[in-house]
């Protein structure tokens, strides 16, 4: 899965990355990797929900893969962990 075909999730609204999933797709991607880490997971899940309710009824849920980074901030020297997930959408 190449970096151009992964949406990832941050702060925005939920109906931006819903639109950046649908872009790829018209585009001609058969293939879309949404990604977010810590709080923005559950807005990963809303855009997957949103997406395959709304817009694209067709869309198929892949692969769905959870996880935990090792973040180290500067103010502390203890590393902090954070969720992470990765949803595969087909078309």
């Amino acid at each position: 899965m190449s970096r151009s075909n992964t949406v990832f999730i941050g702060r925005k609204p939920v109906l931006n990355y819903v639109l950046a999933c649908m872009t790829l797709f018209k585009s001609g991607t058969e293939e879309v990797l949404v990604k977010a880490r810590g709080r923005a997971i559950s807005r990963a899940v809303d855009v997957v929900e949103v997406l395959r309710n709304r817009f694209m009824p067709d869309m198929k849920v892949g692969d769905i893969k959870i996880g935990t980074e090792e973040l180290t901030s500067e103010e502390s020297n203890s590393p902090t962990n954070i969720s992470t997930i990765e949803i595969k959408l087909h078309r």
